[in-house]
């Protein structure tokens, strides 16, 4: 038996345009080690919003088609053709992770014991009625446990959880995250709290260290406040923190970072060293909410590094092990620790909407959009 559905592209044209629209799409049965899930939800996250959205000017937005088969066209920001280059012409599917009913499965004993359970999916193409995924790409949820709570299952508890897991296989002993009143930041709070780490949050309003505070963050400093950088710096002496994750990635902010690592770690020296302190400091950037560069004024000593991370390359050194101990903690507390919150609910055709685009779009902290395929 084959099933049909809608499934949401996203496609660059030779004229320099990107265009938004839905396909019907054919999902056939599922193989031995399959199944096929009926998406009852499933989420936009920034890391989503590449793929979706390319790196288009939404102020060209211009939307046409049907209520039901609505399309998006958008023209490439200025001097950005070279970086979608190679998916021109390409009609891509969209969306990391989601959940939804099992309705079809494969013969393998694995495949046939998720078949009418809810789980919870990664592997992209989520952004449609149904999909069709290997039995591991499937976290089987736990009874009483709904869809919409399950569909953001893999992408910010996983990493929350590889955060704290490199923090510890590179020897540091606390965290900082940026952007950290985000679901995601969230997450990571519940978890140092559990697990006694110190976490330094640093946001850039006062409404959003509220957040953090009611949740029982310890040390949350806000980039906006005119003492940053001495709050910054008091938090990491105080913490000892010497690794972070960046979600801006463009701008100063690694830089801020470094340098008020830099200047906790100079406390402890006894005397003055023209490199700097010997105490090695790390920034991960693993986002991009600032796409311009990422400038260092380079005034933090030279034990320090800065680089990428993200979480499928960190799951596929972690091993097997370690990630099926990972996924489990995350069905096991995907209500509490691992819950999401979601302001806007929308259909797959309302996704293309300049309503929806205008909230989802900018990324705002706090503003999650989920959408139901089956709506």
């Amino acid at each position: 038996m084959t099933y049909t559905g809608l499934q949401l592209r996203s496609l660059v044209r030779d004229d320099n345009t990107l265009e938004l629209s839905l396909q019907e799409v054919e999902f056939p049965a599922p193989a031995a080690d399959e199944v096929l899930v009926q998406v009852e939800a499933t989420p936009i996250n920034p890391s989503d919003l590449a793929l979706l959205l390319a790196p288009a000017d939404m102020s060209t937005a211009r939307f046409s088609g049907s209520a039901e088969r609505p399309v998006m066209t958008a023209d490439i920001a200025a001097g950005m053709a070279d970086y979608v280059a190679g998916r021109v012409g390409q009609s891509l599917p969209v969306g990391n992770e989601g959940a939804g009913t099992v309705v079809a499965a494969g013969s393998s004993d694995a495949a046939q014991a998720l078949l009418g359970k809810t789980v919870g999916m990664v592997g992209g193409e989520m952004y449609a009625q149904y999909r069709c995924v290997k039995v591991f790409q499937c976290i089987e949820l736990q009874p009483g446990t709904s869809a919409e709570e399950g569909a953001s299952c893999f992408v910010n508890p996983m990493t929350a959880l590889g955060m704290v897991a490199t923090m510890r296989a590179e020897d540091h002993s606390a965290l900082v995250h940026t952007a950290a009143a985000s679901n995601l930041g969230q997450m990571l709070n519940k978890v140092c709290i559990a697990d006694g780490v110190d976490l330094v949050n640093i946001v850039r309003k006062t409404e959003q260290e509220t957040i953090l505070r009611d949740i029982g963050a310890k040390y949350v400093v806000n980039s906006s406040s005119e003492s940053f950088h001495s709050d910054l710096t008091e938090a990491l002496a105080t913490t000892g923190a010497t690794l972070a994750f960046d979600a801006t990635g463009g701008g100063e902010l690694a830089n801020s970072i470094l340098t008020c690592m830099e200047a906790a770690a100079v406390r402890d020296m006894e005397e003055y060293n023209r490199y700097g302190s010997d105490v090695y400091k790390q920034v991960y950037i693993y986002g991009g909410l600032d796409r311009g560069p990422t400038l260092l004024k380079r005034n933090f000593g030279f034990s320090w590094g800065l680089g990428g991370w993200l979480l499928t390359p960190f799951l596929q050194r972690a091993g097997m092990e370690t990630v099926m101990a990972m996924r489990a903690r995350v069905a096991a507390e995907i209500k509490t620790t691992f819950a999401s919150h979601y302001t806007q609910r929308i259909s797959l055709a309302e996704v293309l909407s300049p309503e929806a685009m205008k909230v989802y779009a900018k990324q705002a902290t706090g503003e999650k959009c989920l959408i139901k395929p089956q709506a």
